[in-house]
């Protein structure tokens, strides 16, 4: 790259908070909860989006971005199209990994786990409570697959719009729903002058959770 020298140069130090064992909670998910309003709090933009990495049958990674939609009994929530990569990879292979990162606070959490479908109920209460120009963007939509131009999408989307014109709500796509991450690790990266950064990390035993520092 012509301007390599430049992007060596590029660093900040993080010194707005630190992270001790002694400051977390037992519980990860409250842990995280914590983070997670003190983010919405300082008006994170996208508070809420996460990198989600999954791994082919032939283990191939790959990674994009998506939006935590529910946090309940221990997973984590996120809705997408079942016949797109993301979701073909993940009925092969469950195990994936989440990645928050919120640069206002110098901080990243990272949680590692396995995917499966939520309920069918869960995923059309999430539908219908969708914006509806969504809902049909997720009808018209062959999430991953190989289109010509963009017309294709939107003639679809006319189409359907059409179609459904006299419809009040709309029923959920059988090929669009919710994946949830049982998390069985979660660790916690704080910000710290010098490149010594704070990194607290929950591992999920038989009986719960053990706690580890680890070093930056």
């Amino acid at each position: 790259m012509s301007n390599s020298k430049s992007l060596a140069d590029i660093r900040r130090d993080y010194s707005r908070h630190e992270l001790d064992e002694s400051q977390v909670a037992a519980d990860p998910l409250i842990q995280f909860e914590r983070w997670f309003n003190e983010a919405l709090d300082a008006q994170v933009m996208e508070a809420n989006a996460m990198h989600l990495a999954s791994v082919s049958s032939d283990g191939r990674p790959s990674g994009r971005m998506v939006l935590l939609k529910g946090l309940e009994d221990e997973h984590f929530i996120f809705y997408t199209n079942y016949q797109s990569q993301k979701g073909k990879e993940l009925e092969e292979n469950p195990a994936c990994c989440l990645t928050f990162f919120w640069p206002e606070l110098e901080r990243q959490v990272r949680i590692e786990g396995l995917a499966t479908r939520v309920a069918v109920e869960t995923s059309d209460t999430y539908f219908k409570s969708r914006p509806r120009g969504s809902q049909i963007g997720a009808m018209a939509s062959p999430q991953s697959a190989i289109i010509k131009d963009r017309k294709i999408l939107e003639t679809r989307f006319a189409d359907l719009e059409q179609k459904h014109a006299a419809d009040s709500s709309l029923n959920r796509p059988k090929q669009w729903g919710g994946f949830q991450v049982k998390p069985h690790l979660i660790e916690f990266w704080q910000g710290r002058p010098s490149r010594l950064h704070d990194r607290i990390r929950y591992l999920r035993e038989d009986n719960g959770w053990s706690l580890q520092r680890l070093a930056p």
